[in-house]
């Protein structure tokens, strides 16, 4: 009765909470393969050795196909993005700008490129848009899921590089008989972000082996900014926070005219470094001039304006047409949230095949094979361009407040051409070919070669040629040249618009040979092993088109990529049993993983793990695991050049609310080292039958971390209120190089090993299956609560526990995952819930901001099937019931809100059937 009432309250306290709900989860660390006979074994992620039993020292969260079922949802990248251990940025149908149309999974916040993908236990295809560096899970067919192991531990002892956060191992289909079809359908209730999806699944088998065949397609629609009250337009807040108002893009409609402040002035001083001329105390033009700097050294100089004076900055927005007045940032920005996309399209084509095929009694040939075929789509705002020009009022339009032979940037909204289109057409290949066989010994072996391939390319519309405008604008003959202050001259573009063309992909080679067994018997039991080589080869390219490479069009020039390495590697793994059948210990084993990896890269090392499983008897288990991981830099982050990144960044020195911001590669980057360990309990009272509670605590510090530092703060540590460069004196801030130039920030930001990130928290799991008035009910509860999170770069120790960033996305103190489920015999029905925890603006720590925080949000989801007969299978739902509207704080990513973290759709409803044969 006591251990009821306390499984019942705290069933009551997580709904309290409003746990948020992914999928039905089983961690159960006893929990056996369903419908497996005697003592057959089984390999689990985070290990090679076959076991009896899904018994580890790691924390295993398996989510299965009727769970992925229940959320109506049409991608995997999807579902594992609402795991409570997922975190920090993840690509989604919300990410509209770069996201290349990608959907990532990112376990512990620490990154995508942090979490190894893998099928069926063999490493996935890098896929995407460019020289793809992580997963992109719309390759991995939906329909043809068994289910999905996740490995929240460090693991690269056991696969190699990337495993630093955990493993995703998506274990596909492999022995279905039969036919199964399958048509889904739903909408926003707004009427857009429509999606349709229509797959099918056939399986044949015989006595020699069996072939599985399945085919996917998908068709989702888009849904506007404008769509959405939250996102209709940019929120921009007024100085000092105490109010907001739509705003925008200083890039506006009709031309921004800034004047140059030093127009007139000659420089007097010389520069002692450079030895060049530089503006020195008393040098005085039409604006202004230059006095002593009351908070620099003796004889620096600060400009100051005359009395009354200020540098041009008027806008031709607005009526009557050609007339400029003074710009107004709350009524002359450009609202880009008119043409963006909220919620992206795309159309998708997944096929699938696996074989296996018994050659002899002792050897088996296994295939698998993957396709996929993706269209997406994004839309920005039309293209902002930046010219300069002498304002010459001989022949160009007369706008009062500019000075002949004045030096003027002039930037412009091209809303005459359209919104820019990006469209991402990727073609994604994976063979595995292999045997696996028995040896007279017992010993397993198997051969395999697994190889995978991605070609992508972009085509970006409505760009244009600002080489050919300035051209036009400094040709002798003025009666042909375009007045850039002139309103009609723009209305024509097409002589100078363009649509630039990206190739790019990836390739991907592994021969690997493994081997595993008993090796002898000790007094608990017997020796376990597995040993293996790998050698692994990756290449990737990505090509800009010709105009970008020589930065002729709007943009500063992009660099291409291309490069490869390979690799070799061996490991050796061991699960000695220690102790069996003896007071207070049922079992206890130890296991352990050593690998030796050879880069052509950056050279050779090891990595290993240590892991205790202490099974104190049928109710009680303690486990633990310490380890090292590493991750190798890929070919993009080694070779891929630099390119320009258009970077939200709120700074009180500008309105403009994008930053130009030098992004890209670095040739000189080393492996990200780390250090984890997890520790946890499991326990399954047997007074109460079907409960299941497991606590796990888990710390990863990593070293050499490879990163861009956000972009907020690069900017809100190297560059002062009124827009000068301040703390010269750091590393962070030398490498920026941060400037205002004509009222946007520009600043170099590129990846390095810039330092540490350490987190470390408790994953807590309950799970409960009874039977109550003749249902079968099922719930779970999923909790993480993040302990610490702090990431050290250029000598800054910055703390994003139970923070929300700009560019970085979410640390929230709890997330959590409800699910019920309740089964009848020709119905269910599922509730599922998904809580976030209120955060604050890592960028508003020092005040002024109107949103320095976002409250907590609780997802809830409902669906239900009814089983009209043994073949066919009615579904349908609605995804966020009660349409919670994504929160907005101060700082945000896009659409006022962080798309990595919450739902900007809104309420979702879907209907699917499924009929099998």
């Amino acid at each position: 009765m006591y251990n009821n009432s306390k499984v019942a309250k705290a069933i009551r306290l997580a709904m309290m909470f409003g746990a948020a709900a992914t999928a039905s989860i089983s961690t159960s660390a006893f929990a056996a393969e369903e419908g497996a006979e005697g003592v057959e074994k089984i390999q689990v992620t985070g290990s090679r050795i076959q076991r009896a039993d899904m018994e580890t020292a790691s924390p295993v969260t398996v989510v299965d196909a009727a769970a992925i079922a229940a959320t109506g949802l049409t991608s995997i990248g999807d579902i594992l993005q609402n795991l409570s251990s997922a975190g920090g940025a993840m690509t989604n149908p919300g990410i509209n700008n770069a996201s290349g149309g990608n959907s990532t999974i990112n376990l512990r916040g620490l990154g995508a490129e942090r979490t190894l993908v893998l099928v069926n236990g063999r490493r996935m295809i890098a896929s995407g848009t460019g020289a793809a560096s992580s997963v992109d899970l719309n390759t991995i067919p939906v329909s043809m899921i068994e289910r999905v192991e996740v490995l929240k531990d460090g693991a690269s002892a056991v696969y190699g590089t990337d495993a630093i956060a955990g493993v995703v191992n998506v274990i596909l289909k492999r022995d279905f008989e039969g036919l199964e079809l399958n048509a889904q359908t739903g909408s926003s209730f707004e009427g857009d972000a429509e999606e349709s999806t229509i797959d099918f699944t056939v399986g044949m088998s015989s006595d020699k082996g069996n072939i599985v065949f399945g085919a996917a397609y998908t068709d989702r629609s888009d849904a506007g900014q404008a769509d959405r009250d939250f996102s209709a337009c940019p929120i921009f807040e007024t100085s000092g926070g105490g109010s907001t108002y739509c705003g925008g893009s200083s890039s506006s409609l009709g031309g921004h005219v800034y004047g140059d402040n030093n127009h007139g002035i000659v420089k007097s001083g010389t520069d002692p470094v450079t030895n060049k001329p530089k503006y020195a105390i008393g040098d005085t033009g039409f604006y202004g001039g230059y006095i002593q700097d009351p908070e620099g050294q003796p004889g620096d100089a600060i400009f100051k304006y005359k009395e009354g004076m200020s540098a041009a900055d008027l806008s031709g927005r607005g009526e009557p047409e050609g007339v400029y007045h003074d710009y107004n940032a709350e009524k002359d920005a450009y609202d880009y949230a008119e043409t963006s996309y909220l919620s992206t399209p795309m159309k998708r084509l997944n096929l699938s095949a696996s074989g296996t095929y018994e050659l002899t009694d002792d050897v088996l040939f296994f295939s698998e094979a993957t396709y996929t075929k993706r269209w997406s789509k994004s839309q920005m705002a039309p293209e902002p361009v930046a010219i300069k020009f002498d304002y010459d009022p001989t022949w160009m339009t007369n706008v009062a407040g500019l000075q002949d032979g004045e030096k003027v940037t002039y930037r412009r909204r091209l809303l005459e051409t359209g919104p820019r289109i990006f469209e991402h057409n990727v073609d994604t290949v994976r063979i595995v070919l292999g045997l696996e066989g028995e040896l007279d010994n017992g010993y397993m072996w198997d051969v395999s070669y697994n190889k995978g391939k991605n070609d992508s390319t972009q085509q970006t519309q409505n760009l244009h040629y600002t080489t050919g405008i300035d051209n036009a604008i400094a040709i002798e003959d003025k009666t042909l040249a375009f007045d850039p202050l002139s309103q009609a001259d723009w209305q024509d573009l097409s002589e100078y618009s363009f649509v630039d063309v990206e190739v790019g992909g990836s390739e991907l080679d592994i021969f690997a040979a493994t081997l595993s067994g008993d090796l002898f018997e000790l007094p608990a039991g017997v020796v376990g092993f597995a040993t293996g080589y790998e050698h692994r080869s990756e290449s990737a390219f990505f090509t800009p088109g010709s105009v970008a490479q020589l930065g002729l069009g709007a943009d500063d020039p992009v660099e291409g990529t291309a490069g490869s390495f390979n690799v070799d590697e061996v490991y050796l793994e061991l699960a000695i049993p220690l102790l069996a059948d003896v007071a207070f210990a049922e079992s206890v084993e130890l296991s352990a993983a050593m690998r030796y990896f050879d880069y052509s890269t950056f050279g050779d090392d090891t990595t290993w793990k240590l892991g205790l499983t202490w099974k104190v008897n049928d109710q009680l288990m303690l486990r633990g695991v310490a380890s090292t991981a590493f991750r190798a830099p890929t070919v993009d982050e080694l070779f891929g050049g630099t390119g320009v990144s258009f970077d939200d960044v709120k700074h009180p020195s500008t309105n403009q609310g994008q930053a130009l911001v030098t992004v890209g590669s670095n040739p000189d980057l080393g492996p990200e080292e780390a250090d984890t360990f997890t520790a946890g309990i499991v326990y399954e009272p047997e007074a109460i039958e079907g409960l299941s509670l497991t606590l796990d605590y888990y710390d990863i510090s990593l070293t050499n971390a490879i990163e861009k530092i956000d972009s907020n703060f690069v900017a809100a540590t190297c560059l002062s209120p009124s827009g000068s460069a301040q703390n010269g004196d750091l590393a962070l801030c030398q490498k920026a190089n941060i400037s205002l130039e004509a009222g946007q920030i520009k600043f170099t930001n590129l990846i390095d090993n810039v330092g540490e990130v350490n987190t470390s928290g408790i994953d807590f799991n309950i799970a409960y299956k009874f039977e109550l008035a003749g249902l079968d009910i099922s719930t779970s509860l999923d909790t993480s609560f993040l302990s610490e999170f702090e990431r050290e770069a250029a000598g800054q120790l910055v703390d994003y526990k139970g923070k929300i960033t700009g560019s970085l996305g979410s640390y929230a103190d709890i997330k959590s995952n409800l699910n019920i489920s309740v089964r009848a015999d020709n119905w269910s029905a599922t509730y599922q819930a998904r809580y976030i925890d209120g955060m604050d603006d890592i960028s508003c720590e020092a005040g002024g901001c109107y949103a320095p925080s976002v409250p907590s949000v609780t997802y809830s989801d409902i669906s239900g099937s009814y089983y009209v007969t043994d073949n066919v299978t009615l579904s349908g739902g609605i995804n966020n019931l009660f349409d919670k509207q994504a929160p907005y704080y101060s700082n945000y990513n896009d659409s006022n809100t962080d798309p990595y973290t919450y739902d900007v759709i809104g309420r979702y409803g879907y209907v699917k059937v499924k009929v099998i044969f």
